[in-house]
């Protein structure tokens, strides 16, 4: 069974995307509890750090994060077809 990858990679590119417009708004809102989150999940403690939310840096990571999934989702596809 063949899956179509153009779909597989269209399809993870949006969902990174609503993933990043998520997290984006979490960090806007709750900017503490989720640098605690963070810390927790990676094993550090990141207490004294803290985020840095620009525009312009929202709109790159959506394009980075939503093209990085999109290939990386039309790769797998790829990979998944031809074996």
């Amino acid at each position: 069974m063949n899956i179509d990858a153009n779909k597989i990679g269209i399809s993870s590119a949006i969902s990174f995307g609503i993933l990043w417009v998520v997290c984006s708004a979490a960090v806007h809102f709750m900017p503490q509890l989720i640098m605690k989150i963070t810390g927790h999940m990676v094993h550090a403690d990141f207490s004294t750090l803290g985020w840095t939310l620009t525009f312009s840096g929202f709109l790159t990571g959506l394009f980075a994060w939503g093209a990085i999934a999109g290939v990386s989702g039309w790769l797998i596809a790829s990979i998944y077809n031809r074996l």
